[in-house]
């Protein structure tokens, strides 16, 4: 049955009832426009997270920058100072005698058989596992006794700063929760070392080359460096290196050794 003229027009009419903004369009529905609000909302505050990062990003990079340039410095003028002393000494009819060092690089020469138990714990407490693995040790009185005790099986030596450098750029990775993860930014540094005042690579270096007072964290945060056989091969294993073997202190001859194996 088709509708009459009359129902049709009431229809009509109470379609035109609905509201309608000054323009005539029908007027956006409530839950619509809080939709849109959120949305807008959401939008500005990760605009200003972004910001936020970025800015912090840019402020955090000066200031590594600004750490970098006086660690620099501070090499220079250790440097200087060195030569300046020694060239007085020199003037006045002295000789200069450098301080004693305060690191040392380990590295495990030889392997696990016929090791003594006494040894293979000292090894152990140095992390030295395995052939060719590598630490930075402070010098004390404690470490250099534990040194002389398992002296067969490592050779040691004073780094300089490009051996220090050298190790954690190349051969750096840390130790976190007990896997190994390569050093692939700074902000894996100062996730784990922030609290020592270390956010970089080269607070790193700057606090293990001068043996600073965060330096147990610093290198206990490295993992043992994995060296390879150094090129050419060893001399001899079983005599020390004074008497042209390998085992031993070999001082800052560990230089030209670690360039041999990194």
């Amino acid at each position: 049955m088709a509708p009459t003229p009359e129902k049709s027009k009431e229809t009509k009419e109470k379609k035109d009832k609905k509201p309608r903004t000054v323009k005539g369009l029908p007027v956006v529905p409530e839950s619509v426009l809080k939709h849109r609000k959120r949305r807008i909302q959401n939008r500005v505050a990760r605009l200003k997270t972004k910001l936020t990062k970025k800015s912090a990003g840019v402020k955090k990079r000066r200031e590594i920058f600004k750490r970098a340039e006086a660690y620099v410095k501070e090499y220079r003028l250790k440097e200087r100072d060195e030569v300046r002393l020694r060239r007085e000494a020199k003037q006045r009819g002295n000789y200069y005698v450098p301080g004693d060092a305060k690191l040392a690089f380990v590295i495990r020469i030889r392997g696990i058989n016929k090791v003594a138990p006494k040894v293979r714990k000292v090894l152990q407490l140095f992390r030295l596992l395995q052939i060719n693995n590598g630490v930075f040790v402070k010098l004390n009185k404690a470490t250099v006794n534990m040194m002389r005790i398992c002296e067969p099986y490592i050779t040691w030596g004073y780094p300089n700063l490009k051996s220090v450098r050298e190790l954690i750029y190349k051969r750096g990775f840390a130790k976190i929760q007990g896997r190994r993860i390569p050093i692939t930014s700074n902000k894996i540094i100062e996730d784990k070392l922030g609290k020592c005042n270390i956010i970089c690579v080269e607070d790193l270096i700057h606090e293990i080359f001068t043996v600073g007072p965060k330096f147990k964290y610093a290198s206990g945060y490295l993992w043992p460096f994995k060296l390879n056989t150094p090129t050419g091969g060893w001399r001899k294993k079983t005599n020390h290196y004074v008497e042209g073997g390998d085992f031993g202190n070999r001082e800052d001859k560990i230089n030209e050794l670690l360039r041999r194996m990194v």
